[in-house]
């Protein structure tokens, strides 16, 4: 089986069955994953620091109730922080497994796509880490000690709980990028996106579910509001970088613009 898209384009891949493509998706990965330990080395160089900036964001003390606990706890903050300083690298590895299948006009969204991703990945992370989580941590160990609980909380709870928050916020902030990516390839328009505000809210409350860590009202309403401002972020940036002349889908009888 070929892939359609890349016959179209009239591009060399054309010829590569799904096994070349197989084996190209491993090839990036790996490159990616090679990059990734490098980094994660000089983390671990840094790992004390790394462990007390996010200690630092709790209004309590930490435990840890296994001999092997801070170890692994120490190991996790490296690979994380291994992985950050590595999504650009990543992100070019995306974009090269995909650009055999793009046309000339969107291989040129390359370097916006990887320096924008980039910027917004990191601007979510810091967002998270002194917004969102000096916030919410603080209104929930007051909430329970308000209810007359004291707190002792685990290090791999905690670690767990912040890593994922950081790292789900850096995806999301990416948002804003890839809806212009998108509106400059002709792939979707402002008034589309704006047309389909309801359908989006309903999108985002599903990946605020997934994403947060712990699936509960107040962690989902924390991802939700900002995914519907950087929804609406990339509705504006279509309108002022400008997008591609719209796509129309042809229905039974009727056009309609995307």
């Amino acid at each position: 089986m070929m892939f359609k898209l890349l016959k179209k384009k009239n591009h060399p891949e054309a010829l590569m069955p799904v096994s070349g493509h197989l084996s190209e998706l491993r090839s990036r990965i790996i490159q990616s994953l090679v990059v990734v330990a490098l980094f994660f080395g000089i983390a671990m160089q840094k790992a004390d620091w790394l462990l007390n900036l996010l200690r630092r964001l709790l209004p309590a003390d930490l435990y840890f109730n296994s001999p092997a606990e801070a170890l692994w706890v120490t190991l996790k903050v490296a690979f994380f922080a291994g992985f950050f300083v590595s999504f650009p690298y990543i992100l070019f590895q995306i974009w090269r497994f995909i650009s055999p299948g793009l046309a000339q006009k969107e291989k040129k969204l390359a370097i916006p796509f990887i320096i924008g991703g980039s910027l917004f990945f990191i601007l979510g992370v810091l967002f998270c880490y002194f917004a969102v989580l000096p916030f919410a941590l603080t209104y929930l160990i007051q909430f329970g000690i308000e209810k007359g609980i004291k707190p002792q909380i685990m290090i791999t709870g905690y670690i767990d709980f912040v890593l994922k928050f950081m790292l789900a916020f850096g995806l999301i902030f990416i948002l804003p990028v890839a809806l212009v990516l998108l509106g400059r390839a002709g792939i979707v328009s402002s008034a589309w996106l704006a047309r389909n505000r309801k359908y989006a809210l309903l999108i985002n409350s599903i990946v605020s579910a997934i994403l947060t860590p712990t699936p509960d009202l107040f962690n989902m309403i924390l991802m939700m509001v900002p995914l519907m401002i950087l929804y609406e972020a990339g509705i504006w940036g279509i309108r002022l970088f400008g997008e591609a002349q719209s796509k129309t889908i042809k229905g039974s009888g009727n056009n309609s613009t995307v």
